[in-house]
């Protein structure tokens, strides 16, 4: 039974690890599952209660980054109120659309409100695209949190 509790965790890591750049699976929380579960599975001797909070902080704050990135790159561009509304809405409508829900949410939702806040459509376009660099750079930043989770999580079980 463990051995297939071993293959569920290491499936899980590695589809969690895709998910950081496939933004239809939950990519950061497939990947703390898969450690939690190889954790247990072990008893808690090489991963203990330190190393997954440290773990689970990491995963928590990748999580809060890919939500809010988009808003964070409307803002960088001077996005009105109604753009940042906009970008987060966005990003949550967009979510019940796949890839392209997911891609295009945020800029459109930015665009917008942009446009309802008065503004010109050169300049929505420039506040959408700025929300566009965010996510980029949202998924960008989760990718390498992934990257140092799965580090951390080999760490512990060879020193741990």
């Amino acid at each position: 039974m463990d051995i297939a509790l071993y293959v569920l965790a290491a499936l899980l890591i590695v589809g969690g690890m895709a998910g950081a750049v496939l933004p239809t699976l939950p990519g950061i929380p497939m990947i703390f599952g898969g450690i939690w579960l190889v954790a247990a599975v072990d008893h808690y001797r090489h991963l203990g209660l330190w190393w997954l909070l440290i773990i689970g902080a990491l995963g928590s704050i990748g999580v809060i980054v890919d939500f809010i990135a988009s808003a964070l790159g409307a803002r960088r561009v001077g996005a009105s109120r109604l753009a940042l509304w906009g970008a987060s809405l966005g990003t949550l409508i967009g979510m019940f659309f796949g890839v392209p829900g997911l891609l295009f949410g945020p800029f459109v939702g930015a665009l917008l409100g942009e446009l309802a806040s008065g503004n010109s459509v050169l300049r929505s376009a420039h506040v959408g695209v700025g929300t566009w660099l965010g996510l980029l750079f949202g998924t960008l930043l989760k990718l390498v949190i992934s990257f140092v989770m799965v580090g951390l999580f080999g760490l512990a079980l060879m020193f741990g």
